[in-house]
């Protein structure tokens, strides 16, 4: 195995055995002719994938696609059907809430247990402990019996265990989910530091922000196997189109995006990456500033025009168009669309050329560069068919009106008021 390759999976294939009726697994160990009594699933179906040491690596995919076996079959839990796993380095792992843990011990206790399990002497782990309980801060429940704690303790106590023994490898199963904001971000400024120091990070969780922000690469799991893997924003946004409307995006290599329109210069977005049911398109696209004129810069507090010119083959009903910002690391960060704002049109004929115009105020956005992402649906906000949707429809740039920006959203001098008195 290369030096620099952290896990190596090479065919790995884990099947169960299922039966409609639980008789029929005695029926089937006693038959003298071997008569088969179950159906195979295949829970990871030949799926093969290397890591780097220092990647974090994102696994996606919907219940049931094989994400909790995979991590399982790693850290030697389950044993696959067919294939190799092998792991160069030393594994922390938070699979299921409370895993390794005997409710009967107290949290200190397990502590020690968790670390014997993992190969560290007691005075190794007494080097640690003070660390684990501080990053953990349950207080005096760390002395408790655990099958007292509640789901945000447990996860309190189990991830300071698993980012204090300093592993080669931290493997993380959606154990985040349980513990309130101020843990969460606590957990991941800790697994960011961890990453930066070299360790590894396997990290499965459905907050798609959180897998785009914190990965550098992401693995998409589909019924056993890998429908795709590469580069965090396209595998998320195929994953998103995919998951929400079962709707494939369809990427094209695009040369020329600006056309002229019958009287504007605007976008034409026809041939850009999207998905939906096209049965209406979108053409064009454009912001105009306060004077008319077309533009991609979006000064904060002006007045801008957003104008959307779309084709439909069908009849529609209750249409709506949207609009979301997002920024460089593909974080959604505004957006509006007829729906949220009563403003849906109530019928579009069929074989008819339409535009829609959206006058707005542009809020007080970090001065820097936005991927707009336009769509057009039908129905309600929801409950809608999306007929298109275009991902990286332009750029944008928004610039400061003060240069008194401090962070995503920050407010205008008219919309804060302050006040002070000696007490």
């Amino acid at each position: 195995m290369d030096k620099n390759i952290a896990i190596s999976v090479k065919n790995l294939t884990k099947i169960y055995h299922l039966y409609d009726n639980p008789k029929d697994r005695l029926k089937e160990a006693l038959n003298p002719f071997k008569k088969s009594y179950h159906h195979d699933f295949y829970a990871l179906n030949d799926i093969s994938f290397e890591i780097k040491k220092g990647e974090t690596v994102g696994i996606i995919g919907k219940n049931g696609a094989g994400k909790s076996t995979l991590l399982k079959i790693i850290t030697g839990v389950l044993t696959p059907t067919s294939g190799e796993v092998h792991v160069n380095g030393k594994i922390a792992s938070l699979l299921e809430l409370g895993a390794g843990f005997n409710p009967e011990m107290t949290g200190l206790e397990n502590i020690y247990l968790n670390g014997t399990i993992m190969g560290f002497t007691k005075e190794e782990m007494d080097a640690k402990v003070d660390a684990i309980l501080e990053f953990a801060d349950i207080g005096e429940f760390i002395h408790q019996p655990v099958k007292m704690y509640s789901s945000g303790m447990f996860a309190r106590l189990a991830f300071s265990v698993a980012i204090n023994v300093e592993p080669d490898v931290l493997i993380v199963d959606e154990a985040l989910s349980v513990g309130d904001a101020r843990f969460q971000n606590k957990c991941i400024r800790k697994m960011e530091e961890i990453g930066d120091a070299g360790a590894t990070i396997l990290f499965v969780s459905h907050d798609t922000q959180a897998v785009n922000k914190f990965c550098h690469r992401v693995i998409w799991l589909d019924k056993g196997d890998i429908r795709d893997q590469g580069e965090p924003a396209k595998i998320l946004e195929d994953y998103m189109s995919f998951m929400t409307y079962g709707l494939e995006t369809v990427r094209e290599v695009v040369e020329e995006r600006v056309s002229e329109s019958s009287d504007r210069t605007l976008v034409n977005v026809e041939k850009l990456d999207s998905f939906g049911e096209k049965k209406a398109l979108i053409k064009e696209i454009g912001f105009f500033n306060e004077k008319g004129v077309a533009t991609s810069v979006l000064k904060q507090g002006e007045e801008v025009l957003f104008i959307c010119n779309f084709y439909t083959s069908i009849d529609l009903y209750d249409v709506a168009v949207g609009v979301l910002f997002k920024d460089t690391l593909n974080n959604d960060i505004l957006t509006f669309n007829s729906y949220m704002y009563h403003s849906a049109i109530e019928k579009v004929s069929k074989n008819t050329h339409n535009r829609v115009e959206i006058k707005f105020k542009v809020p007080k956005l970090f001065p820097k560069e936005y991927a707009i992402t336009v769509a057009l649906s039908e129905g309600t906000q929801q409950n809608h068919i999306q007929q298109h949707w275009i991902h990286d429809a332009m750029v944008v740039n928004i610039v400061s009106v003060d240069h008194i920006d401090g962070c995503i959203v920050s407010l205008y001098p008219h919309e804060i008021e302050f006040n002070y008195e000696q007490i």
